[in-house]
């Protein structure tokens, strides 16, 4: 009877999707050409005219349909940042969307992401380096080196969403946070009483140790392997 039932449950769930078609997480296809809104598909100056956060790490100028009506339905939007040196954005996730970034000129900087297996996938970019941030998983960058750097991120959705991963657990039940750091509830307050204000802005920690350290160049990649990984995680190497 049990087998039946799970059967019945199986042939109800494929008629359902059959009926009302595949179920997308991603921005449905447009219906028209673009937005009746969009007056203009040009948008200038986006560090003037964007959606522009200041913080002790740099500025961050971003895109909404608000600001730029043309990117309704495109199912995209875009964001650049100036990353000053040990400046980082710190670590995030995006529930409704992937993430293309390259880096175009200064840096170099530090970015990765964490999968769902815990494997860390982080490295080291250059001007004209670009990286890939999978849909939901947590990611950062951070700028390593003496030059201000410039990146730009495109992601699939016009409303990804960005969730700070460390201001979020916060978020939680103090015994509940407690209990999932092996910590004292008295650690994990005094933790949080010295975290960053909630929010997109890039910051810059004075006491993370965080120092500029230089990294080979392009030029120094050819005819050998880079050594990165104590450049990537041990600022003392």
């Amino acid at each position: 009877m049990a087998s039946q039932f799970l059967v019945f449950v199986a042939g109800m769930m494929v008629f359902q999707c059959s009926l009302f078609g595949p179920v997308r997480a991603a921005d449905p296809d447009p219906l028209v050409d673009f937005s009746s809104v969009a007056h203009s598909f040009t948008l200038r100056d986006i560090f003037t005219n964007g959606d522009v956060s200041h913080g002790p790490g740099g500025i961050r100028a971003a895109l909404d349909t608000t600001i730029f009506p043309a990117m309704a339905s495109q199912g995209l939007t875009f964001v650049q940042f100036k990353l000053v040196p040990c400046g980082i954005n710190l670590p995030h996730t995006h529930p409704r969307a992937s993430e293309l970034l390259t880096l175009v000129e200064g840096g170099p900087i530090q970015a990765g992401f964490v999968d769902t297996h815990g494997v860390a996938h982080i490295d080291i970019l250059r001007p004209g380096d670009v990286t890939i941030f999978p849909r939901g998983m947590i990611h950062f960058e951070q700028n390593i080196g003496f030059k201000t750097a410039f990146f730009i991120s495109a992601l699939n959705s016009q409303n990804p969403g960005t969730l700070i991963s460390a201001g979020a657990v916060f978020h939680l039940p103090a015994v509940v946070l407690a209990s999932a750091l092996n910590q004292t509830v008295k650690a994990v307050t005094a933790l949080n009483s010295t975290l960053y204000a909630y929010g997109g802005a890039l910051q810059k920690s004075t006491i993370s140790g965080c120092k500029p350290r230089k990294v080979e160049t392009m030029q120094a990649r050819n005819g050998k392997q880079l050594k990165e990984h104590d450049a990537m995680y041990n600022w003392e190497a």
